[in-house]
């Protein structure tokens, strides 16, 4: 940062980010744009991922991890989900008494859990109810989190003005916040969240070994496009996602298969009064939230 450029972020927190991609890229754009952080430091294991990130704007500076921590006021770790917990045993040594710490994991219990045995009472668990099948910090944009909900999971060890603090960084890049605990966030995006992309990947897989998709091109609708739109997330993510909540995820999947194996019945049976009364049902429930989504509702 130029020198006036350090002037004019005076009283702002230096934000250290942790993964520089399309999440913490995103975030780092929009805090910036709202004129909420000082510093942007960015924090990668991809060196091409920092020179873009830097390139286009999102950060001011490159620093190792330890580094960069020990400088902060607040820092978000946007990895993926399964390097969250080594993280925080890797940064709480080097962490100021007064730094907050937040992550971006879809998944909570365990990030809380390990928070909560290294003692850290100013890290607040959070996940940001957007994203996009599209990576990396080229994808990055500053509106990602507008009128998205974000679920934080504070601890019952996480300082209220920690929490606090927090909502108010995810309020100026837009989002609206929501609290709730690990448990009850972990069984509800597994419904909401993690089953309709295991839906999306096992329809591609499906698909795959019916016919090759030179063939399948010309059957192709905007319907198939769109449910197909989340199996493009990256595989390594939802694999991490998958070992993370699956107490929550494999009940879900089981419930879906009951829910198949009902219209499956219904065709073998003929009944098809039957399978429009439950398309009617589930009309009118989409219908419901759809409409509560759009109001910003919770």
């Amino acid at each position: 940062m130029s020198k006036k450029a350090h002037e004019a972020a005076a009283g702002r927190p230096r934000l250290v980010v942790i993964g520089v991609g399309l999440m913490g890229g995103s975030l780092a754009a929009a805090l910036r744009k709202a004129r909420f952080a000082g510093e942007v430091v960015g924090v990668d294991e991809n060196a091409q991922a920092l020179k873009t990130a830097r390139a286009l704007g999102l950060i001011d500076a490159v620093r190792d991890l330890e580094a960069a921590v020990a400088k902060a006021d607040l820092v978000v770790l946007a990895t993926p989900l399964g390097a969250i917990p080594g993280l925080l045993t890797r940064l709480a040594p080097h962490l100021p008494a007064h730094a907050l710490v937040t992550d971006m994991g879809s998944a909570k219990e365990s990030i809380a859990a390990s928070a909560r045995a290294l003692g850290l009472t100013r890290f607040v668990p959070g996940h940001p109810m957007a994203g996009g099948e599209c990576s990396g910090p080229g994808a990055a944009r500053a509106d990602l989190f507008a009128d998205r909900n974000v679920i934080l999971t504070p601890t019952e060890i996480t300082d209220e003005d920690a929490v606090q603090a927090v909502r108010a960084m995810w309020v100026a890049a837009g989002a609206q916040v929501v609290c709730a605990d690990a448990a009850t966030h972990d069984r509800l995006v597994a419904y909401t969240s993690h089953l309709p992309h295991l839906l999306a990947f096992a329809c591609a897989e499906l698909l795959a070994e019916f016919a090759p998709a030179e063939a399948l091109a010309p059957f192709t609708g905007a319907g198939l496009k769109d449910f197909l739109r989340i199996a493009g997330s990256d595989p390594v993510m939802w694999r991490d996602i998958c070992t993370a909540n699956a107490a929550f995820l494999a009940p879900a999947l089981a419930a879906f298969g009951q829910c198949l194996a009902g219209y499956g019945e219904r065709l073998a049976r003929g009944d098809f009064e039957g399978l429009l009364s439950d398309f009617t049902k589930a009309r009118a429930f989409r219908g419901d939230l759809m409409q509560r989504t759009a109001h910003g509702e919770h």
